[in-house]
């Protein structure tokens, strides 16, 4: 693993021997949203914390602002405080969906200023390769302050707007090509996808398997070809709820390219004006 790589991801073994570290839970469905709390329960990685991607990593929905908006910097702050994250812990976060959910919670730390935040590569489905056990135990932890230093890292439906039709800028949209077409739409009441976007499925960022994240060279030579010549800071980066959107921005991250943004709203919140435009296909 390189040195890139490592910032960004950590293995089965890193992990295992730094039991100091925060580790947090981040499994989700987004159809079954009682699944990740009670697949904690029955067992986790020993020393993790339990993250709900509705309750602790999105805040509260209008009907306008999409289905998982951000929630604000102090709340989530403070649930960091709750947690035992300060300025000197290093995160983990892990899932067993191929690292969405943990992406979100390794965006959102990153977005609050806080880059001691890595991702477990393979998620849960590589701990249990690696013979590792689990435990059902919920860890006390003491409470730490987890002070924000907010950076500009998200932009608003406005600036989409703005910005299209734009040579420049680039829409990256990490939902499946079915969803980006606009068939088979499940979760939203619109399908179809932001004119002018470019699908890129955040599961391509992954292994034949779909547990790790594929060499961060294939990953280089991927984005290459999508970015253009365009510089990564030209990248708006979007899904269907601003979740899938940060596996896109971790696997670029992961490649050596920083600077893109996420449209935290999404196609969720894009669709929920009819005014806005359409495109399918």
């Amino acid at each position: 693993m390189s040195e890139t790589q490592s910032a960004v991801l950590v293995s089965v073994e890193q992990l295992a021997a730094h039991p100091e570290w925060r580790v947090f839970d981040c499994r989700h469905d987004l159809k079954n949203t009682g699944y990740g709390r009670q697949s904690y329960a029955r067992g986790h990685i020993p020393g993790a914390l339990f993250l709900h991607l509705d309750d602790d990593l999105s805040g509260a929905k209008d009907g306008r602002n999409g289905r998982h908006p951000l929630p604000a910097m102090a709340t989530f702050a403070r649930r960091m405080s709750e947690c035992g994250v300060d300025a000197s812990t290093q995160v983990v976060a892990y899932d067993n969906e191929g690292g969405i959910f943990a992406s979100r919670l390794w965006w959102m730390l990153r977005w609050l200023g806080h880059d001691k935040v890595a991702v477990l590569d393979g998620g849960l489905a590589g701990w249990k390769r690696g013979k590792r056990e689990l435990e059902d135990a919920t860890p006390t932890v003491a409470p730490r302050n987890f002070v924000p230093q907010p950076r500009d890292m998200a932009v608003d439906v406005g600036q989409v707007l703005a910005g299209l039709g734009s040579e420049r800028t680039l829409i990256l949209d990490a939902r499946s090509p079915e969803r980006f077409r606009g068939e088979n739409e499940t979760l939203d009441p619109v399908g179809g996808h932001i004119p002018g976007a470019v699908n890129r499925f955040y599961f391509d960022n992954l292994d034949d398997a779909g547990c790790f994240f594929k060499p961060v060279a294939e990953l280089r030579a991927e984005f290459d070809a999508l970015l253009a010549d365009r510089a990564a800071s030209d990248v708006v980066q979007q899904c269907g709820s601003g979740v899938t959107a940060c596996h896109n921005l971790l696997a670029m991250e992961l490649a050596g390219l920083s600077g893109s943004k996420l449209y935290p709203g999404s196609w969720s919140e894009w669709c929920a004006d009819p005014s806005r435009p359409v495109a399918t296909g």
